[in-house]
This record gives C-alpha cells, structure tokens and sequence, in this order.
C-alpha cells in the first residue's frame, strides 16, 4: 500500500544481469522532506537501486511510482537532482563554465547567472567560480557536483556516495549543507558506508546481498534489534562491518 505523504514508493522490485540477482524484492516508501540513507556494503545493490528509482536501469519485476503515479523518466528529470559516485566534470572548463553548460541542457536561461551564484554560494565554492576544475581538490569537486545536481532547483536528490574520498571536516560541513536543503523542504536519498552518515539520516534502509533488512529512523532500527550501532545490525544478519 503507497502510503500518503510518500513521494517515491517502490513495490516488490527486482533486478537481475543475466544470472546475477542484484536485487531481490525490494519495498520502501521514501517520505518527502526526509534524508533517506541507503547503507550497506560495496556490491549490496545501492547504486543500482539508485538508478531504478530515476530511471537509468529497468526493473526486472516490480514498481517504482513518484508522486502516486508510475515512473517515467523523461516527466521524472526536471523534479530530479542526481550526483553519480564519479564526478562528471569538465577539467579544462572553470566551475562558471561547467555550470553554464549544465544550465543549457536545463534550458535556464534568465535566471542562469543567478541560479549559479546561488548554488555555489549553497556549497561554499562561490569565490572558487571562475577558477579551472582541474585546480580543484578532490572535496571541491564533489561539492562543485552536488551544485550541478542542485542548478535547476529539483525537489528531489539523488546523491550516490556523495563523501567518498572526502576527509572528516569537509564531509561534515557537506552533511550540513545537506540539513539545510531539508530545511529548504527537499527530500534526499544518500547512499553511503559510513555509519556516523547514517546516523544523521532521518531513515534508514539497510541493504544487504539485495535486500532490505531494516528500513526505519536509525533509533528505530537499534531498539528493534536491541543493539547500540546500526554496524551491529549488519552483524546479527550474518554480515560483516561494513565502514571502512
């Protein structure tokens, strides 16, 4: 049953390559305003559950509905943000330029130089605009990533591993950024492997071998398995840590 107020609901999916089963009947209500982590093991199926929610992969069976009604990619793109693990970005270009481009394909027009201060200034990167990517750190890239996910103002992100490679303090300061596009009344769906990242999820789904094993607020998730970290979760379901 979709409940009410969710805003993407997946209903029994499945998605198999050839033999492999990367998912196995997944089911989860993401509610909107909400951050939504996906945790689990590299190889669990997040990244590919990511793309059946926007459409980038079809599901072998099963649903995927946005808004109630069943999902299609092309209307799906212009609500949508969506940060890939690996950033595409043009080295050779400035920040300004790569944004620029982005926002063409958006078709922003007269609001582009506004709306790319905005963003930039929304991930601390505003007095780096005119400077070459190739200059940028490895942080700054990710931050300049989730700019080009955020440049046509969508109501939903989608940000796979979004801290991967990023040191403690910046990956801190990209949580609260995070907190503030909630607060903005966006609903984020984050795939990570950090514990302490899941821990400031409003919910949890936990994947393992393909399979939802909890989905709820991490406090939630703790006293139904009477542990003290979700890390311990993973163990009493016959898995092995998982953050690095």
């Amino acid at each position: 049953m979709i409940q009410v107020d969710s805003i993407i609901h997946l209903n029994e999916l499945s998605k198999s390559f050839g033999t492999q089963d990367i998912l196995k009947n997944v089911s989860l209500a993401i509610q909107k305003g909400d951050i939504y982590g996906l945790l689990g093991p590299s190889g669990s199926g997040k990244t590919t559950l990511i793309k059946l929610m926007i459409g980038l992969e079809l599901p072998s069976t099963g649903t995927v509905t946005f808004k109630g009604n069943k999902l299609k990619a092309k209307e799906l793109y212009p609500s949508i943000g969506y940060m890939a693990q690996s950033d595409a970005l043009y080295d050779e270009l400035t920040a300004r330029e790569n944004l620029s481009f982005m926002a063409s394909l958006y078709g922003l027009k007269k609001t582009r130089r506004e709306q790319i201060e905005k963003v930039m200034k929304t991930v601390d990167l505003l007095e780096h605009l005119d400077k070459p990517v190739h200059q940028y750190s490895g942080g700054m890239k990710r931050r300049l990533s989730l700019a080009i996910a955020l440049l046509h103002d969508p109501e939903v992100l989608l940000l796979d591993e979004p801290t991967v490679g990023i040191d403690p303090v910046l990956r801190k300061e990209i949580w609260d950024s995070f907190h503030r596009l909630k607060e903005e009344g966006r609903t984020l769906i984050i795939t990570t492997h950090v514990m302490d990242e899941a821990e400031r999820c409003d919910r949890l789904g936990l994947l393992q071998h393909g399979e939802i094993i909890a989905s709820d607020s991490p406090a939630a998730i703790k006293e139904f398995y009477g542990v003290t970290s979700i890390e311990e979760v993973f163990l009493k379901n016959g898995g092995v840590s998982i953050e690095n």
